[in-house]
């Protein structure tokens, strides 16, 4: 199983952070972002050019970019321009978000179109990743005529890794993802979802075996397993504003790392070849459970 360490919001620490995470082995590191939220988010992009800098090949991925937050063409030179500084590392997690309208007021988007603008701009998108010039007319972006110079390194653009739980969000990521990410799910979620996705795929003529699983999960690990649920469940609890006490052993990770690694592997038999860690808590607290997690779950992972 290949494991992803989510940077933490101290934006000072996360080349460091990154450094590290490559030094001990990790298969990618990933920032989410908003633009305004409950609590602390970075930029997506700023973060991982960061994180570019001081790596050689470990991949970064954006988890999730909320995409319609952003013009469409302006999103996708970002994405390019972030490929071409880390050589083709990136990968770039698409969300529709939602969660915190203000955020959508304050970027002049209507919250109730998120869905349809994130639609337009993957396509808008992997014509602009293909090379030459793009003629493009939607619903909320013109294009007319341009190519994207410098193009992206990776052939055809950074893979697609799409999340959602709603049809619309299933079939968006049977025509589009590589990957399929969702978050706050259990693995039989998990297994159900994908395969949803994959005849998705192949309903829209791709091969449904191209469309690989990842899952998103919050996550603490302590030798004291008790003392690790109550990390997550007071962390997640207050960045979601509600008690996540009675959800924590359906959605979250946690507990002392054997129960951490037979939960992943659950997830693993399920259909997620990807484990996306997010660590929660900050400064000693969240380095210990980082450091515990490497020495102790992540060899365990990459064995299995």
């Amino acid at each position: 199983m290949r494991v992803v360490l989510t940077l933490s919001s101290d934006q000072p620490a996360v080349a460091a952070e990154a450094r590290a995470a490559e030094d001990a082995g990790y298969d990618g590191v990933g920032t989410g972002e908003h633009l305004f939220f409950h609590s602390a988010h970075p930029n997506g992009f700023v973060a991982l050019a960061a994180a570019a800098g001081v790596t050689r090949s470990i991949r970064l991925l954006s988890s999730l970019t909320v995409l319609p937050l952003y013009p469409a063409a302006l999103a996708a030179k970002l994405a390019t321009t972030l490929d071409q500084v880390s050589g083709g590392r990136f990968d770039m997690g698409v969300g529709v978000g939602g969660e915190y309208p203000p955020e959508f007021v304050a970027a002049g988007v209507d919250v109730g179109e998120r869905g349809a603008r994130t639609d337009e701009a993957l396509e808008l998108m992997r014509q602009l990743w293909g090379g030459g010039p793009v003629d493009f007319t939607g619903r909320f972006t013109r294009v007319d005529g341009v190519t994207l110079s410098p193009g992206p390194v990776q052939p055809g653009g950074p893979p697609i890794w799409l999340g959602g739980r709603s049809p619309a969000a299933i079939r968006r990521a049977g025509r589009s993802a590589a990957v399929w990410m969702p978050y706050m799910y259990t693995p039989e979620q998990m297994a159900e979802s994908l395969a949803q996705v994959r005849a998705a795929a192949e309903a829209a003529g791709r091969d449904p075996a191209g469309v690989r699983g990842a899952v998103f999960c919050w996550g603490g690990v302590d030798a004291d397993a008790a003392v690790a649920r109550r990390d997550v469940v007071e962390h997640v609890s207050a960045v979601y504003q509600q008690d996540f006490s009675r959800l924590a052993d359906r959605y979250l990770l946690h507990g002392d790392p054997d129960r951490v690694v037979a939960r992943a592997r659950e997830y693993a038999d399920a259909g997620a070849e990807t484990l996306v860690f997010s660590p929660v808590g900050s400064g000693d607290r969240r380095r210990a459970a980082v450091d515990l997690f490497t020495a102790a779950v992540l060899p365990r992972l990459h064995a299995a």
